[in-house]
């Protein structure tokens, strides 16, 4: 539901009561940063839209929301019901064991030299970020496309936000340059979110290109927000954190939703650099004072999920092996109806752009397309508008978990290769929905069937 245009009181509501004429609902007001919203998070309702369709019996291929199509791992799982009966309050910043397993974790990928001391835990790493900029006073920079909720958390602090534009030709990454002209135009303290594997695109930076970004985030005096909530998944598994070229001005932010497949458990990290002990204490206090302490019980799991064992390592890497592969063949299906792509490195996501369609399209933009695509293919997705590109730009994001991820490791696990023929078993939703897309695409530039003679409806 949409937030209202104005934070004028309703006074036309009625409450059904006891009377005759029933009773006159409570005035209120909306805070004003509301309105700078433009409803729930686009994720979100994108999967309650296809939820509703569902219920009423038409298929949908949900390649909205960006949730794991794995299991948790057993090992974790065992470690929940173990703990089970844990009904203390934890301390605010997190239980000391998980903590100084999350600074070990974060360590191998270059963030050295941090402890438990260092690490906050939260109810999944967006509550977490959303109380860093809270707590942080200063400009957020953002880089487009961007998750879609970086921009809507600055707003909800009322923070201002600059803008950071990137290209199909630059993969969707920020330059060097590009980070120098926004920090010379914005004067003092400054936050960078940087996200990598990327949140709608899958791609990544290289050690050179995060050797760059941290020289000049160290010469004007960024703090990097790093959300490598998908460095575990980077595709080649040698994901590598700004934090190793930066490690007095990055913030590292992480959690289980991504690599571990229990986004519904809502534990999230972050991870401070000593020399930023007073931004972190900030969170602390702010995270006292709403949240408490995250659940006891997926604490103690967590502890077994960032503890190094065969069976975590294998788990990762076998989901690693299919998100790779799907992301390759969906990418080579998508360029062939038309797109362009930049070739995803990380993640389980794919970000299409459609302008060379765009004349066999018609006059509509992206919002428009994604629409039509959902009523009329049942494939849900995303445009590039909900992460901060712009509306005319015909680019949808795709997420590639409409598969039975616990089916597809079993079937690693008993010696099946991930090849195309393993896609065609284990993953048939997402590529039966991006056939849909192509050949929606294809039926308007007169290149192949349209979706009504394809799909029999």
């Amino acid at each position: 539901m949409s937030v209202p245009a104005s934070p004028t009181p309703r006074r036309d509501a009625v409450v059904e009561g006891s009377g005759p004429a029933g009773r006159q609902a409570p005035d209120y007001r909306l805070h004003p940063a509301l309105e700078r919203l433009s409803g729930p998070s686009a994720t979100l309702e994108i999967q309650a839209r296809s939820r509703q369709l569902q219920a009423e019996g038409k298929p949908v291929f949900k390649l909205g929301l960006g949730q794991s199509p794995f299991p948790v791992p057993e090992p974790v799982v065992d470690a929940l019901r173990r703990h089970a009966a844990d009904k203390d309050y934890l301390p605010v910043r997190g239980l000391p064991e998980l903590r100084d397993r999350v600074a070990a974790f974060h360590a191998q990928s270059g963030a050295e030299g941090r402890c438990a001391e260092d690490v906050l835990i939260g109810p999944g790493s967006k509550e977490l970020m959303f109380l860093l900029q809270l707590a942080f006073e200063g400009t957020t920079l953002i880089p487009s496309p961007a998750w879609v909720s970086y921009v809507p958390q600055a707003l909800l602090t009322d923070r201002p936000i600059h803008r950071i534009e990137t290209t199909f030709g630059e993969g969707w990454r920020l330059t060097p340059d590009r980070l120098d002209r926004a920090c010379r135009q914005v004067a003092g303290p400054k936050l960078l979110i940087l996200n990598y594997p990327g949140n709608p695109d899958g791609s990544t930076y290289g050690p050179e290109a995060l050797e760059a970004l941290a020289e000049v985030a160290r010469r004007h005096g960024v703090i990097v927000l790093s959300d490598e909530i998908y460095g575990p998944l980077q595709h080649d598994g040698r994901f590598v954190s700004i934090a190793r070229d930066y490690p007095e001005g990055t913030v590292v932010s992480g959690g289980l939703s991504k690599w571990c497949g229990a986004g519904g458990w809502r534990l999230g990290t972050l991870c401070f650099p000593r020399g930023l002990a007073g931004l972190a204490d900030g969170v602390a206090i702010a995270a006292s004072e709403t949240f408490t302490s995250v659940s006891a019980p997926v604490q103690q799991a967590a502890v077994t999920a960032y503890t190094p064992s065969d069976a975590i390592q294998t788990y990762v890497a076998r989901s690693r092996a299919v998100v790779a592969e799907l992301a390759r063949d969906v990418t080579a299906r998508l360029r062939d109806a038309g797109a362009r792509l930049v070739e995803p490195r990380g993640a389980f996501y794919v970000f299409a752009d459609f302008t060379p369609c765009a004349e066999a399209l018609g006059s509509i933009d992206g919002p428009e397309l994604a629409e039509r695509l959902l009523r009329q293919t049942g494939v849900a997705c995303l445009p590039g508008a909900a992460f901060g590109r712009p509306a005319s730009e015909l680019t949808l994001r795709l997420s590639l978990v409409d598969f039975d991820g616990k089916a597809a490791l079993e079937a690693l696990a008993a010696g099946q290769s991930v090849d195309r023929a393993f896609l065609q078993r284990c993953c048939a939703p997402v590529l039966q929905g991006v056939d849909r897309i192509a050949a929606f695409v294809k039926g308007r530039t007169g290149e192949g069937p349209s979706v009504s003679t394809r799909n029999g409806s």
